[in-house]
């Protein structure tokens, strides 16, 4: 089937590949030793990162273990994410997982973001400088139910 008569890009079909296979890598696995294994996932999507890239990623890693430690770390498509009870509040899109110029940092519904009837869910992320450190603190810290 081609791109166009798909719906997905190649690297939207690689994407949900890999999230099949983070599926497969923990079926049977609970409790603690998911946990661990999904923390190691996190890590290792991490190293395999480039560049800035990295930077934001390892960057966004320290800020969730020190602002919301009680968050788990694991993969989602294969991207960094961090989750509580299981759902998903803030990952790193990276730029070269779709070619795009700009990784981004995006909160999913679960975060506690809300701010009346409209409010931002991903911020693009081109150098993590003290001023976007900041910022993302503070909207971790929001986002995370305690």
């Amino acid at each position: 089937m081609s791109e166009a008569s798909s719906g997905f890009s190649a690297d939207e079909r690689a994407a949900m590949k890999q999230r099949v296979e983070e599926l497969k890598a923990m079926k049977g696995v609970k409790g603690a030793a998911k946990k661990a294994k999904e923390f190691e996932a996190c890590l290792a999507a991490i190293e395999a990162l480039e560049g800035a890239d990295r930077a934001i990623a390892e960057r966004l890693h320290m800020i969730v273990m020190e602002e919301a430690p009680h968050l788990d770390a694991k993969t989602w498509y294969g991207f960094p994410t961090y989750a509580h009870d299981g759902k998903n509040i803030v990952f790193y899109q990276p730029a070269t997982k779709f070619g795009t110029r700009y990784g981004s940092i995006g909160f999913e519904e679960n975060a506690a973001l809300d701010d009346g009837e409209m409010w931002p869910v991903a911020f693009a992320v081109t150098a993590m400088t003290d001023t976007v450190e900041q910022r993302l603190r503070d909207l971790v810290r929001r986002a995370s139910p305690s």
